[in-house]
């Protein structure tokens, strides 16, 4: 029986492998090193350890994806995340940077971002390729990309950028490598659901890949039109195309998103230092912290029920109605006077002047009855003050600090005739029906003064000292508005009797754990971190090396990661250069260019056939279009910026030098001899690059020590911060 070989063949492109191993060796090698808490290490690193413990935190810079990458990398190494994290700020001397303790794998910590920047390296590579331009084009790219210094240092160390930049020309390579596969190849569409993956992944780790995303649902736009626009393709092959289209780029993208924020809520399930942030029923879903105050505490508020009241607008210091045995002034300081009455203000701060007790208007009883009556939407109520016995009260004396509004007082009767007006109306807002029954932590309720129609509220605004700068509370006039500061919800509830009173009164000063078995939706806890992260800004301070986008073009700034404590090693982000340099050249010249080509075809003059024109069209929207959705949205950002921010948009610059070259070798010049000039020129500026990239090494990887002079003479700007110490 004649018996036929087995032949395999394979093709390997021996350059690709030769930038993918250059890439790993420059980010990869001696990772461990410096064994210091570096720059923003710290800030990621606290995250990482609230991951392994799976404690709830909030991140408004970005959302969870590439925290939990760290984390995954921490998890591979056996981090158990007890290490405090020390704050190392524009204040505080690089000297101190905390070293890692000997437990700690530093090199698992820092070993994804690090892969994530080598693997960028063979990407902008085969993105080139791509985009229709030589191996020899492509490997300008690559080398630009491998020997960018500032990318090496971001890449080397536990932070987010690389991750960001390896996601986004994941999603542009993968788009490219499906538009330019053969339309008969149906298995193509899989590289389209990994260009919508990358997608998510990209906006995932950090928001600014949505723009990336945006640039990409953009060139797939014009793609989709051309294709309907194709005379040649059947009417059944269009629309599943665009169905498929629509599904992977679309579709996937909001599934793996609402994926990565799934999966960050079923790890982080206990309670944590954000929990304030969040609303009462999204803390009590939590192990600990409030869950083990309400554990077990009545659901439905009923007449004689003993509540605190938290305003949903107190953020992000959460704050509860409250009173105290203290009045308004006779006179403000502008003159006005008030009711002299008991003051309500809003408290940060668990106490026991935070309770107030639901009395029914027509009985006298203070006691929940049996079996106990809950109070409905609509039911017209009195809240009585514990600790004093005040009722809570509103009438038509303006507020202390916002004199449009009402006073919100505790009654006390001076019998100067002035009447009780200490009625109010339940409204509750998120009611499933009209007898919706008032419950604990789960509903939202309006408080509605009944004599008035006005609604209590929570201005913000802070009292003098007579108010103890607590925070004023007003009744308002605001008719159907329904504001997060009109909006109250029961969060401690108890039936009472004086020996419970007693134990939740030890309970508010030596909580124990109680396990609770409280859940709300993944849709309501998603909903609510994601606003959170939208509109909770923590407050950006100056920091001593932040600097403005227009400052990132030219590199006038750096930025010191690392010192070491008693030499002159040490480690800054500063880019290449040359390269740099090469980069804004290329820019400028693609913008010139393709300002002359267009004048001119506009005068009926095409100097490029029309395949190369559309080569030419892709580029400038792949790279030029991805380097200004990366800069340009921060010129509109009012939060504390640094040099890396730049780094992404940077990198379409490196993929648009040797593409432009290639195009101005190839169609604009004629001549043998300017051919060669060009040539010679690039490869003078290759080795340029190189130069430059070995002279900036000792301050990329922090080694060998350099000398004081030696120093002095990297200080290529005087913008730059080098630190040296003279010996």
């Amino acid at each position: 029986m004649l018996q036929l070989p087995l032949l395999v063949t394979a093709q390997v492109d021996l350059v690709l492998v030769l930038v993918s191993v250059l890439g790993l060796w420059t980010r990869l090698s001696r990772l461990g090193c410096p064994n210091n808490v570096v720059f923003d290490e710290v800030y990621y690193g606290q995250f990482v350890s609230l991951y392994m413990k799976r404690v709830f935190f909030i991140d408004d810079s970005g959302p969870p994806l590439g925290h939990m990458i760290l984390a995954l990398g921490a998890y591979l190494g056996g981090f158990d995340g007890n290490l405090v994290w020390n704050r190392i700020g524009a204040d505080v001397c690089l000297f101190c940077a905390p070293e890692y303790p000997s437990s700690v794998s530093v090199w698992s910590l820092r070993l994804l971002p690090a892969l994530c920047g080598a693997l960028c390296v063979p990407l902008l590579y085969l993105l080139t390729l791509e985009l229709n331009f030589s191996h020899l084009a492509a490997l300008g790219a690559a080398l630009l990309l491998l020997l960018e210094n500032s990318l090496i240092v971001q890449s080397r160390f536990m932070l987010l950028e690389s991750v960001l930049i390896f996601f986004v020309l994941l999603a542009f390579f993968s788009y490219l490598r499906f538009h330019n596969s053969p339309n008969s190849s149906w298995w193509r569409f899989s590289w389209l659901l990994v260009s919508g993956a990358s997608c998510a992944a990209a906006i995932g780790v950090k928001y600014m890949g949505v723009f990336s995303y945006l640039l990409l649902l953009g060139v797939a736009s014009l793609h989709t039109w051309n294709l309907i626009g194709d005379r040649t393709v059947s009417h059944l092959s269009v629309c599943v195309q665009c169905v498929c289209r629509c599904v992977c780029l679309l579709v996937v993208p909001v599934l793996l998103y609402l994926f990565w924020f799934y999966v960050h809520l079923s790890l982080l399930n206990r309670s944590g230092p954000h929990d304030q942030l969040m609303s009462s029923a999204f803390q009590a879903s939590l192990q600990g912290g409030l869950s083990r105050i309400t554990q077990g505490q009545p659901l439905e508020v009923a007449y004689g029920s003993q509540v605190t009241l938290r305003s949903s607008a107190s953020q992000p210091i959460p704050c509860w109605l409250h009173s105290h045995k203290a009045n308004y002034p006779i006179r403000y300081e502008n003159g006005r006077g008030s009711s002299h009455q008991q003051q309500v203000t809003c408290y940060p701060f668990k106490d026991v002047n935070n309770w107030w007790i639901i009395k029914d208007p027509g009985r006298q009883e203070l006691a929940v009855g049996s079996p106990p009556r809950p109070v409905r939407h609509g039911d017209v109520v009195q809240l009585v003050h514990g600790m004093t016995s005040r009722f809570l009260n509103s009438h038509d004396v303006a507020a202390p600090m916002s004199p449009y509004a009402q006073e919100v007082s505790g009654y006390i009767d001076f019998n100067v005739s002035m009447a009780t007006q200490n009625l109010w109306r339940v409204d509750i807002s998120d009611r499933e029906a009209e007898s919706e029954v008032w419950k604990t932590i789960l509903s939202e309720v309006r408080l509605v003064h009944v004599n008035t129609s006005a609604v209590l509220k929570l201005s913000g605004v802070s009292l003098p000292d007579w108010g103890f700068r607590q925070l004023e509370v007003v009744a308002e006039k605001l008719f159907q508005s329904y504001s997060s500061s009109l909006i109250w919800t029961v969060e401690e509830h108890r039936y009472g009797t004086s020996q419970e009173q007693k134990e939740r009164e030890a309970e508010l000063h030596s909580p124990t754990h109680i396990d609770v078995d409280r859940k709300i939706s993944f849709w309501a806890k998603f909903l609510e971190v994601q606003w959170k992260m939208l509109t909770v800004k923590q407050e950006d301070s100056e920091h001593k090396y932040s600097s403005s986008p227009l400052e990132w073009i030219t590199m006038e700034t750096n930025i010191a990661y690392w010192l070491h404590s008693s030499t002159n090693a040490q480690i800054h982000l500063i880019g290449n250069p040359v390269s740099w340099g090469v980069a804004n050249l290329s820019l400028l010249a693609y913008q010139l260019l393709a300002a002359v080509y267009l004048l001119r075809r506009r005068r009926g003059f095409k100097d490029l056939p029309e395949g190369v024109w559309g080569q030419f069209e892709c580029l400038g929207c792949v790279c030029v279009g991805g380097w200004l959705v990366n800069f340009l949205p921060f010129l509109l950002m009012e939060k504390t910026l640094f040099l890396y921010h730049y780094l992404p948009a940077l990198c379409f610059l490196y993929l648009l030098s040797p593409a432009l070259l290639e195009h101005t070798h190839t169609h604009l010049l004629s001549s043998v001899t300017q051919r060669r000039t060009l040539c010679v020129c690039a490869s003078a500026v290759t080795l340029l690059v190189f130069l430059s990239y070995r002279t900036f090494c000792p301050l990329t990887y922090g080694s060998p020590e350099l000398s004081a002079n030696q120093l002095q003479g990297l200080k290529w700007r005087d913008t730059w911060d080098i630190l040296y110490r003279r010996r």
